[in-house]
C-alpha cells in the first residue's frame, strides 16, 4: 500500500508539473521571436563572428611588405704587431661598418599570399552561415516538436483527471459492493500507467527544451511554451513549389556546399603559393665599411639568392596538388548529398501533406464528446470496464498520432528550407 502510494505521488508530481511551470516562469514565444532571440545571443554566433573577424585581420598582415634590416658594427682597430700603440690612437682609428637590406620577394608570392588570405576569409564567413543555419534548423524543428509535444500533454492531463474522478468515486463507494474489486484494480493501474507516460513525455520535452534553451540562451528555470501558427502550417502545400526550383536553389544557397567549393579553391591557391616557394628570392643591400677594407669609406652595392639545388619545396607542392584532388571529390560529393536531400525532402513533404489531408478535422471535437459520454455510460454502467477503457486508450492513441502527424509534415517543410538554403516556408 505504502509503495503504491509513493508511486501515485511521484506520478502527481509530474502531473501537476506543467501547470506550476506555465503559472510561475513560462516564457510563452513566437517563432519569429525565437529566431530574433537566437540571432542577438547566441554565444556560438558571437564566436564565429570574432572567427571572421580574425580571419579580416590575416589579410592585413598578408599585404603587409617584409621589413628591411639594418645592422651596424663599430669596434676599435687592435694592431696586432706593435704593443706599444698609444691609447689615443687605439680609440680614435675605430672601424665602423653598417648594412641595409632588403628581401625581395619573387614569383608573386605576396599577391599569393593575400589570395590566400582572402580565400580563408570567405570561407571564415561561409562557415558562420552554414552555423546559423544548422542551429536556425535545430530550433526551428525543436520549436515545432516542442508545441506538438505539449499538445499530447494536455491529451494525457485530459484522461489521466477524468480517470481520477472515476477513481475517487470508486473510493467514496468501496465496501458497498457496487463496484467489483478488479475493476477497481485495472482503473487504477491504467490511471498509473498513464501517469507514468505522461511523466516520461514531460521528461523527452524537458530534454528538446534544454537545446532550446542552449539556442536562445535564455535562463534555465524557464519554460519554453511555443505559440505555432497552426493556420500557417496547415496550409502549407509543397507542390507550390517544383523540384527544379528547389535544386536551384540550393546550388545557389547552400553554405556547406560554398565550404566545399571554397575550400577546393583553396587547394588550388595553395598549390600556386606553394610552388612560389620553390623560387628563391633575392635580397638586396647597401653596405658602408668606414676602414676596414681595401678603400677606406669603402660603399657597396650586393644581392644575394639561394641556390635551390636541394630543397625545391617538391614535398609541400606534390601535397598541394594532391589536396586539389581531395577537394575536388569532396566537392562532387556534397553536390551529391544536396541533390539527394533536396529530392529526398520534397518527396518526404509531399507523403507527409497527404497523410495530414486525410486527417477528418472533426476527429479531434467528436472524441472528445464521445469520451465525455463513454466516461457517464460507464459510470451509469451501460458498458463493460473493457470497452471504456479500450476506448481510452484507443483515444489517447490516436490523439498522439494526430500530432505526430502534423509534427512530421512540419518537418518535412522545415528539411526543405534547410536542404535548400532558403525560407521557402515560414
Amino acid at each position: 500500500m505504502q509503495k503504491h502510494l509513493i508511486t501515485f505521488l511521484l506520478a502527481f508530481c509530474s502531473f501537476c508539473y506543467l501547470d506550476a511551470q506555465t503559472i510561475n516562469d513560462s516564457l510563452r514565444i513566437t517563432l519569429p521571436e525565437a529566431e530574433k532571440i537566437f540571432l542577438d545571443s547566441n554565444y556560438q554566433l558571437l564566436a564565429q563572428k570574432y572567427n571572421i573577424d580574425a580571419q579580416k585581420a590575416l589579410i592585413i598582415q598578408a599585404r603587409l611588405y617584409p621589413n628591411p634590416n639594418l645592422s651596424i658594427a663599430r669596434g676599435p682597430i687592435i694592431p696586432l704587431h706593435n704593443s706599444d700603440y698609444p691609447n689615443s690612437t687605439f680609440f680614435s682609428q675605430s672601424e665602423t661598418s653598417a648594412q641595409l637590406s632588403q628581401i625581395i620577394l619573387l614569383a608573386g608570392k605576396r599577391n599569393k599570399q593575400v589570395k590566400l588570405a582572402e580565400a580563408n576569409s570567405r570561407l571564415g564567413e561561409f562557415q558562420f552561415f552554414d552555423l546559423m543555419r544548422t542551429l536556425k534548423y535545430t530550433l526551428r524543428t525543436d520549436f515545432f516538436n516542442i508545441y506538438y509535444l505539449q499538445q499530447s500533454l494536455k491529451v494525457y492531463h485530459q484522461e489521466i483527471t477524468s480517470l481520477q474522478k472515476v477513481v475517487e468515486a470508486f473510493v467514496q463507494q468501496e465496501g458497498k459492493g457496487y463496484i467489483a474489486e478488479k475493476e477497481v484494480v485495472r482503473i487504477k493501474a491504467q490511471l498509473y500507467s498513464l501517469q507514468n507516460e505522461y511523466a516520461q513525455l514531460i521528461n523527452q520535452i524537458n530534454d528538446i527544451e534544454s537545446e532550446l534553451k542552449l539556442i536562445l540562451q535564455v535562463k534555465p528555470q524557464e519554460y519554453i511554451l511555443p505559440l505555432a501558427d497552426t493556420d500557417n502550417i496547415n496550409n502549407l502545400n509543397p507542390e507550390k513549389y517544383p523540384l527544379n526550383i528547389l535544386m536551384d536553389s540550393a546550388y545557389k544557397n547552400r553554405t556547406d556546399l560554398e565550404i566545399a567549393r571554397t575550400n577546393n579553391e583553396i587547394n588550388r591557391l595553395n598549390y600556386s603559393y606553394q610552388k612560389a616557394l620553390a623560387v628563391p628570392d633575392v635580397t638586396l643591400s647597401l653596405g658602408y665599411d668606414h676602414q676596414g677594407s681595401y678603400a677606406v669609406n669603402f660603399q657597396s652595392l650586393g644581392a644575394s639568392i639561394d641556390l635551390p639545388f636541394f630543397n625545391r619545396n617538391q614535398g609541400n607542392i606534390k601535397s598541394a596538388k594532391a589536396m586539389i584532388d581531395y577537394g575536388t571529390a569532396l566537392q562532387k560529393s556534397t553536390e551529391a548529398t544536396v541533390s539527394e536531400n533536396v529530392t529526398r525532402s520534397l518527396q518526404k513533404a509531399f507523403d507527409q501533406n497527404k497523410l495530414f489531408r486525410n486527417i477528418d478535422p472533426k476527429f479531434s471535437e467528436d472524441f472528445e464528446r464521445l469520451m465525455n459520454e463513454v466516461l457517464i455510460n460507464y459510470q451509469k454502467r451501460n458498458i463493460s470496464i473493457l470497452d471504456f477503457l479500450d476506448f481510452y486508450d484507443s483515444y489517447k492513441q490516436n490523439a498522439l498520432q494526430i500530432n505526430a502527424i502534423k509534427f512530421n509534415k512540419v518537418g518535412a517543410f522545415e528539411d526543405i528550407n534547410f536542404y535548400t538554403g532558403t525560407n521557402f516556408f515560414n
